[in-house]
């Protein structure tokens, strides 16, 4: 009886979550953590906790397309992670490399063309796992209906490091002048494919920190993050929910703040030049969503009627 109420509740409790929803992130991030402690606390080996994990992944990939995420990157291999016992690591290469190859067949993922690839380090990996990342790319490679990145052997000090240095060779060797080098010139080096700007880091597992992912596309961007206690093994869609909510609330709140600060400029330019505030009004409202608009545009006109007088 008590296992049926919770679900009840837990039901009742994710269609809430669903039509609070307001427009959601593009690209959502995730750091899979906990997948050995899920494991290790039922008294089984790690990579039963890493197989479980997998099929969370499966789960998150039809919450993305119920909520309009376009875009999911994954966590799923560091370069810190190399440094674990062979009798753990082996496991988990099989693995990967089982999954890459079942994904590219999946029905589902040529049905909603989903394109995989890897980013990261992934020469570093066994020739297995390199074959199924070869077979998942190629497989997807002309999909645009949503990227589904895997990160393997990834780091992003690494990343960045890697596309410093392929930048001042460029320069090196005349092929790029250092005046030219600008945002999307590291961009295109990062990865062979655009990886859109995060908007939401998830973190899995209870603790609180993003190590180190996506610093590119998530800092660029002043990614929202949420961290939650279940292990990846456990996460739900009431937990995916709640994370898409974080990341709207602090949307809202930015929105608030920009809003704030274009009615302030309108202010202090309509006391000095009333046709330059104009001016001014105009680009803000482009920049704005329409409730800061509106509020830049009653600005102006309360300028116009009873200007304030310059300080």
């Amino acid at each position: 009886m008590r296992r049926w109420l919770y679900t009840q509740f837990a039901r009742a409790y994710e269609r809430l979550l669903v039509r609070e929803l307001d427009e959601g992130p593009t690209h959502v991030a995730i750091i899979q953590d906990g997948n050995r402690r899920y494991a290790r606390e039922r008294g089984e080996a790690a990579p039963n906790g890493h197989r479980e994990g997998a099929d969370t992944t499966e789960r998150v990939l039809e919450w993305c397309e119920e909520t309009g995420v376009e875009e999911l990157t994954l966590y799923t291999f560091s370069t810190e992670n190399f440094n674990r016992p062979e009798e753990e690591l082996e496991p988990l290469f099989d693995l990967m490399a089982d999954k890459l190859y079942e994904f590219a067949d999946a029905e589902r993922i040529h049905e909603e063309e989903i394109c995989i690839r890897a980013i990261g380090d992934v020469d570093r990996l066994p020739e297995r796992v390199r074959d199924a990342v070869t077979y998942a790319e190629v497989r997807t490679a002309e999909y645009d209906g949503f990227q589904l990145n895997i990160a393997l052997a990834y780091g992003g000090r690494a990343e960045l490091l890697r596309a410093a240095r392929e930048t001042c060779e460029a320069v090196a060797e005349g092929d790029l002048a250092a005046a030219d080098i600008d945002v999307a010139e590291i961009d295109e080096r990062l990865y062979r494919r655009p990886v859109r700007d995060v908007d939401l880091i998830i973190r899995t597992g209870g603790d609180e920190r993003t190590s180190n992912f996506l610093p590119w596309h998530a800092n660029g961007n002043e990614a929202a993050v949420y961290f939650c206690a279940p292990y990846w093994p456990e996460f739900s869609k009431i937990d995916f929910l709640r994370g898409i909510r974080t990341y709207e609330s602090r949307e809202r709140s930015w929105q608030r703040t920009r809003a704030e600060r274009a009615v302030a400029l309108v202010r202090s330019v309509a006391r000095v030049e009333l046709e330059e505030a104009r001016t001014v009004a105009g680009r803000l409202r482009n920049q704005l969503p329409p409730q800061g608009a509106q509020e830049v545009t009653e600005e102006l006109e309360r300028q116009r009627q009873d200007p304030e007088p310059a300080d």
